[in-house]
C-alpha cells in the first residue's frame, strides 16, 4: 500500500465572488476536512500547504480572458512541483482544495512525469473555452478545457507542455443529465462521459470497472482522480457554488470512488469545491470526509 500524503491546496483563484466584496470560501475546505480528522483517519503523512497568491480580480471585466490568470499560472507551477515530488517518490498525494483550478497543478505535474489519464467525478465537464462560450473567466469552470490545451497560452502551455492531458485519456463521471450541449462536444472529441442517470441505469460498479480497465493500458503511466463535491445531490451537499439537483447520493459516490482508488494505476486524487462558509453546522463537510475515508478504506 502506497503512503498517502495529505497536501493542502487552498486556492479559490478560479471562482467568481459569491457576492460583491467577498471571496469564495472554498479555501477553507482543507481545514474543514482536517478538522474532521481526515489525515489521522487515513493514516496519511503530512504534506503541508502550498499557499496560493492573493485573490484579486482587479479591474477584470468580461472579455478580458481568465481572471487571476497570472496568479493561477504561478500557483499551478508551484503546486505541480510539490505533487511531482510525491509522484516520483511513489507516494499517493491526496490534494485538499480549493476550487477545481487546482487540478491544473496535478495535470502539469503528471505531464512532466509521463502520460496519465484523468477520472473526473464532477457534476459538470468544466469544459468552457473560447470555442464554445461567449466569454471565459472563471478557471474553476474551465480547467478541463485548459488542461487539454484549449484557451489562453499563459495557462494552457506552461513550460511548453501543452496539452497536459490528451482528450482520449480523460473520463468523466456524474454529469447532470440536462447538460446535453456539453455532451455533444465531448462526444465529438471522443471524451467518454457518463451521466448520473446512465450510472444508475447501467450500474455504477460495471461502468466504473470498465473505465478503470481502459486506464490499464501500456500507453498510460496511470491516472489521477478529480473529485468535485458538487457531484453529490444538494440534499446532502448544499455547500457548493452550483448546487444543481439530481446528483449522486453518498452510497453511489462511494461505489464510484472505490474501484478508482483501488486500482494500482491510480496515482493521486484531489478534492474540491466544498465551501465551509455554506455549511454552518459542518454536516456536509463531515459527510465529505467520511466518504473519502471510506473510499480509501476499501482500496
Amino acid at each position: 500500500m502506497r503512503n498517502i500524503v495529505a497536501l493542502d491546496a487552498p486556492s479559490n483563484l478560479g471562482l467568481r465572488p459569491p457576492a460583491p466584496g467577498t471571496v469564495p470560501g472554498v479555501y477553507k475546505l482543507a481545514g474543514a476536512l482536517r478538522e474532521n480528522g481526515i489525515v489521522r483517519r487515513l493514516g496519511a503523512f503530512e504534506g503541508g500547504v502550498v499557499v496560493p497568491p492573493r485573490y484579486d480580480r482587479g479591474d477584470w471585466q468580461e472579455g478580458d480572458g481568465v481572471f487571476n490568470a497570472a496568479a493561477l499560472a504561478t500557483y499551478t507551477v508551484r503546486l505541480a512541483d510539490r505533487i511531482e515530488r510525491h509522484i516520483r517518490a511513489g507516494e499517493f498525494p491526496l490534494v485538499l482544495g480549493g476550487d477545481c483550478s487546482i487540478q491544473l497543478g496535478a495535470a502539469l505535474a503528471l505531464r512532466r512525469v509521463g502520460r496519465f489519464g484523468l477520472a473526473a467525478v464532477d457534476a459538470s465537464a468544466d469544459f468552457r473555452h473560447p470555442g464554445n462560450a461567449r466569454h471565459v473567466g472563471a478557471a474553476g469552470g474551465e480547467e478541463l478545457a485548459l488542461a487539454t490545451g484549449r484557451g489562453q497560452e499563459d495557462l494552457t502551455d506552461l513550460e511548453g507542455l501543452r496539452p497536459y492531458l490528451r482528450d482520449e485519456d480523460v473520463r468523466l463521471f456524474g454529469g447532470r443529465d440536462a447538460f446535453e450541449d456539453d455532451r455533444a462536444e465531448l462526444a465529438a472529441l471522443k471524451i467518454p462521459n457518463v451521466t448520473v442517470g446512465e450510472l444508475r441505469e447501467w450500474g455504477v460498479d460495471d461502468v466504473v470497472r470498465g473505465f478503470v480497465q481502459s486506464f490499464e493500458v501500456p500507453v498510460l503511466d496511470g491516472f489521477w482522480v478529480h473529485l468535485d463535491a458538487d457531484v453529490l445531490d444538494p440534499s446532502v451537499m448544499p455547500a457548493v457554488d452550483s448546487p444543481d439537483p439530481d446528483g449522486l447520493f453518498p452510497d453511489e459516490l462511494l461505489a464510484l470512488l472505490r474501484p478508482l482508488l483501488s486500482s494500482p494505476r491510480c496515482v493521486g486524487m484531489n478534492v474540491t469545491i466544498y465551501d465551509p462558509d455554506l455549511d454552518p453546522d459542518g454536516t456536509a463537510g463531515a459527510l465529505l470526509t467520511d466518504l473519502v475515508v471510506a473510499a480509501f478504506a476499501q482500496s
